[in-house]
């Protein structure tokens, strides 16, 4: 009997050291504060991730997590500083900064943070919104819109112990009664700028193409010049070379000759022509030689002084004129 109230003794002490082990350890994760209450109330806050001990019985652990979240916001109507009304669709990163506030005024309870995150944020984004055309909101969407919700919202919630770390717009839309409208006014607008630039395109092409004419119409005008005068110079060149070899008996003779050998080469480029050349012709002199020729024209001479002398021998002065000729021709033909 003794022995077996010993043993239930025993037994009785091991689950109640168990019990009390069991209660006076909790366990800190990542991420997360661990809130030790007494009574109801917050003695201190652990942060560290670990094992940890607290008074069994009289002291409780609540966690809390430390992390970002991110909460995902119904959307909304919201109405422009134009009275054009637009669909709102934000998303929210958020977290816990201060635990003590965060139990104190909700409950460390993420579902009644929500809904201070919530209205907050739609405020924010109402007011923001309200305060400019949809033009504006159009414009501004991105950075600028966000940065001034995620401020106006924060003020809101400073007393909660939570921030928003930032509050997106992650869709805002037109009603479809407004988007025909609004699409129709932007594809008009996109037109006049598209027109205006063509028009300026237009009108510097213009300006290069009349500057560019006008640079043409000077050079061709300038080169014009330059060869008339380079021709007038030429010109007169000729004409100060021909004249200095004309006064020049030796250069004279000689620009006389080149001209007949010019002359003879164009007349003896195609075959079978008969050239008929007077005596006093330079082709005759270039052919026969200076000396046949004043042979024949003294011969002609002494023909001519026989004539005037002797008036009833023409008849004999005319068969040797003939024959004079004759051989002429014949030397000539040859």
């Amino acid at each position: 009997m003794k022995k077996v109230i010993k043993r239930t003794a025993l037994i009785v002490i091991f689950v109640a050291a168990a019990i009390i082990l069991f209660n006076s350890l909790y366990t800190v994760k990542y991420n997360n504060y661990a809130l030790v209450k007494r009574f109801g109330k917050v003695t201190r806050i652990d942060d560290n991730p670990g094992l940890h001990i607290k008074t069994p019985f009289i002291e409780n652990v609540q966690l809390v997590y430390s992390g970002t979240r991110v909460y995902d916001i119904p959307t909304s109507d919201v109405i422009t500083k134009d009275k054009k009304s637009m669909i709102a669709d934000d998303y929210v990163l958020w977290k816990v900064t201060d635990p003590v506030k965060y139990y104190k005024t909700l409950g460390a309870v993420d579902a009644r943070a929500e809904e201070r995150i919530d209205a907050a944020v739609y405020n924010a984004t109402k007011n923001t919104i309200s305060s400019m055309t949809q033009d504006e909101v159009i414009a501004a969407r991105g950075a600028q819109l966000t940065d001034t919700i995620t401020n106006e919202a924060n003020s809101d919630i400073a007393d909660y112990g939570i921030v928003i770390l930032t509050a997106e717009i992650k869709a805002l839309d037109l009603p479809d009664d407004n988007k025909n409208a609004v699409y129709e006014r932007m594809i008009s607008e996109r037109q006049n700028i598209a027109a205006s630039y063509t028009a300026k395109g237009e009108s510097e092409a213009q300006m290069i193409k009349n500057e560019t004419n006008k640079e043409v119409t000077i050079t061709i005008a300038n080169a014009e010049k330059d060869a008339e005068r380079i021709i007038a110079e030429g010109e007169a060149e000729y004409m100060r070379i021909l004249s200095e070899a004309y006064n020049d008996p030796a250069k004279a003779e000689f620009y006389n000759y080149l001209r007949g050998l010019d002359a003879l080469k164009a007349s003896l480029k195609s075959t079978g022509n008969v050239l008929m050349l007077d005596k006093d012709s330079e082709l005759v002199k270039i052919l026969y030689g200076t000396d046949e020729v004043l042979s024949v024209q003294n011969q002609d001479q002494l023909d001519e002084e026989k004539t005037t002398q002797a008036p009833t021998t023409e008849s004999t002065t005319e068969a040797t004129t003939e024959s004079t000729t004759e051989t002429g021709d014949s030397s000539l033909s040859h």
